[in-house]
């Protein structure tokens, strides 16, 4: 298969493995959820009613009062324990190599086929300024892109974070959630041969 390099006129030659994969809908679904919810904390922790602080005297008598209680502890009552008390967990689902390269693959060959993976020979600004980088992707006429380099300057990185919804990744960082979230990915050429070596 070949890629076109913008601005140059020449081609690149890649992978049909890699960039002329077939779509899998439930693969990528099932990498991305799992990519997410591995970066979940799962630090949420409630109190149980045995947990929470407080008497355990019986504030009233059994019988002749309405309902039976033993203590405020309950959950029913203000500052009582919870039924269901949340307890720090792990939200990681286990993703095999193959599945996850496979997803990754299948994402870039539908960026392909839809026309939203550009490549170009080099991406960069020659000074760390918002402006030039903006002035450089409406020239391209991109929005909201994903920027990939092998090895992206400090320039470039200090140009993208204050711009909404642009982001900047070296060529091994990629991970399927940026991909998916980019409206246009902008690839350099070194970085397609890296990421076609590692998934190929």
């Amino acid at each position: 298969m070949e890629l076109a390099v913008i601005g140059s006129g020449k081609t690149l030659s890649v992978s049909d493995a890699v960039f002329g994969r077939e779509f899998s809908e439930d693969l990528v679904h099932q990498v991305v959820v799992a990519y997410r919810n591995a970066g979940r904390a799962g630090t949420k922790a409630q109190l149980t009613r045995s947990e929470v602080s407080g008497t355990t005297k019986k504030f009233k008598k059994q019988k002749g009062g309405g309902a039976r209680h033993g203590d405020y502890r309950a959950p029913i009552f203000v500052g009582g324990g919870v039924s269901f008390a949340a307890k720090p967990r792990s939200f990681a689902q286990k993703v095999n190599r193959k599945m996850y390269r496979a997803a990754v693959c299948a994402i870039i060959s539908e960026l392909n086929r839809q026309g939203r993976l550009k490549v170009v020979d080099a991406f960069d600004v020659s000074e760390p300024k918002t402006k030039a980088l903006v002035a450089k992707l409406a020239e391209m006429g991109v929005s909201r892109p994903l920027i990939v380099s092998e090895e992206p300057s400090e320039a470039l990185y200090l140009a993208a974070r204050n711009v909404p919804y642009v982001q900047v990744l070296d060529a091994q960082t990629i991970d399927p959630v940026s991909l998916v979230g980019a409206e246009t990915v902008i690839m350099t050429a070194d970085s397609v041969k890296k990421i076609e070596e590692w998934l190929a």
